[in-house]
C-alpha cells in the first residue's frame, strides 16, 4: 500500500518524492520486515538522483539488525562512507544495541571505538546497551563499570540507566546492591518507574523477602505510581511462591472490589498456589466464581486444575476437567 502511495505520487510527475517521502516508506517497510522491498527502494532513489541520508540508513540497519543479519548492516555501514553520509549517533547505537543483544560486547565495543573516533559521542542510550548487554550475561562488575564511566564522561544516568542495572543485580541475586541502587535513585533527583518497581518486587519475591517486597509495593502506591499488570502478577506470584497464597487470594478479592481490570492470568497465578498447597476447595471456588466475574478459563487455567488433582488422587475429576477443555475447544 505504501509503495502504492509512492507510485500515486510519481504518476503526471506533479509530485516528485523526495528522500523524507522514501524514508517514511522504507521505515515502514523495516518495521514490517520487508527488508527486500526496503533494501530496492533505496537503490530506487539512488538510480533517480535522490540523495538517501543518514534516516535512511539508519531504518535500513535498524531493520537488518532486527533479522539479525549483521553482515548485510556493515555493508551499509561501509556503503554509507561511500556516499559520504555520516553515521549519527543514532546509527551507532542502533548497531551497539542490537549487538549487545546478541552478546556480542567484545564487537559492541569495537564500534563504540568507532564512535569515539569518529568524534561522536556517546549518550545515556549508548551506555544503557552495553549495560543491558553485560547484565544479560551476569558480567555485572563490568556493567557497573559502564555505569560509572558515564558519570565521569559528564552525562546523568536516568532511571532506565539504573533499572537495567538493578534488574541485572537482582538477576544475580545480588540484592543488596540492587536495594542500595534503589535507594540512590529518588536522591539523584530522578523518580522510580512502574518498571524499577516491578524489577524490584520480583527481586525481593525471589529471595523470600517477602516483608521488604510488600514495603515496596506500598512505597509504589504512596507515590502515586499506578501498579500495572505486571506488578499485580509479580505480587499475588510472589505472595504465592513465599506460602501466602490466603493473602494473595484476599488481594485478589481486593483488587476486584478497587476496580481493577483482573485478568484470567491474574486467577490462574492463584489458582495455581491455591493447588500446589492443596487448597482444592478453595481453588474449586474460585474457577467455578469466573463466569460471574465475566472471564473465561483459559488452557493455563485448565491445566492448573487438572495438575491439581492429579496430585491429589482425584483422577476422575481431573478427567472431567479434560473433557470439558476439549468440549470447548480450548
Amino acid at each position: 500500500m505504501a509503495i502504492q502511495v509512492l507510485r500515486f505520487m510519481e504518476k503526471g510527475g506533479r509530485c516528485r518524492p523526495n528522500a523524507a517521502a522514501y524514508n517514511t516508506i522504507i521505515d515502514g517497510l523495516c518495521k514490517d520486515k520487508m527488508m527486500d522491498q526496503a533494501l530496492s527502494l533505496i537503490h530506487e532513489m539512488i538510480e533517480k538522483g535522490i540523495a538517501p541520508d543518514v534516516i535512511t540508513y539508519n531504518c535500513l540497519v535498524q531493520g537488518l539488525c532486527n533479522l539479525s543479519k549483521w553482515k548485510d548492516a556493515g555493508k551499509l555501514f561501509t556503503e554509507m562512507k561511500a556516499y559520504n553520509i555520516f553515521p549519527s549517533v543514532v546509527t551507532f547505537n542502533i548497531l551497539i544495541d542490537a549487538l549487545c543483544k546478541e552478546g556480542q560486547l567484545e564487537g559492541a565495543e569495537e564500534v563504540l571505538k568507532i564512535m569515539i573516533g569518529q568524534n561522536e559521542k556517546p549518550d545515556n542510550a549508548t551506555y544503557n546497551a552495553l549495560m543491558d548487554g553485560f547484565c544479560l550475561q551476569g558480567r555485572m562488575d563490568e556493567a557497573k563499570r559502564v555505569f560509572d564511566k558515564m558519570a565521569a564522561n559528564g552525562l546523568s544516568p536516568d532511571v532506565q540507566s539504573h533499572n537495567i542495572l538493578i534488574n541485572g543485580y537482582m538477576k544475580k541475586m545480588k540484592v543488596e546492591p540492587a536495594m542500595s541502587l534503589f535507594q540512590e535513585i529518588p536522591r539523584k533527583g530522578l523518580t522510580p518507574d512502574v518498571a524499577t518497581y516491578n524489577t524490584v518486587l520480583q527481586g525481593l519475591f525471589s529471595v523470600r523477602r517477602y516483608l521488604t517486597a510488600i514495603e515496596v509495593f506500598n512505597e509504589m502506591r504512596a507515590a502515586g505510581i499506578k501498579p500495572d499488570f505486571y506488578t499485580y502478577c509479580v505480587l499475588l506470584d510472589g505472595l504465592c511462591k513465599n506460602s501466602h497464597v490466603e493473602e494473595a487470594l484476599q488481594f485478589l478479592h481486593k483488587m476486584e472490589v478497587d476496580g481493577v481490570d483482573c485478568q484470567i492470568t491474574m486467577y490462574s497465578i492463584v489458582l495455581d498456589g491455591l493447588c500446589k498447597c492443596g487448597k482444592l476447595d478453595s481453588a474449586r471456588h474460585l474457577f467455578y466464581s469466573l463466569s460471574s466475574k465475566g472471564l473465561d478459563p483459559d488452557v493455563t487455567t485448565y491445566n492448573t486444575m487438572i495438575n491439581g488433582l492429579f496430585s491429589e488422587g482425584l483422577l476422575q475429576e481431573a478427567k472431567d476437567f479434560i473433557k470439558k477443555m476439549v468440549a470447548l475447544q480450548i
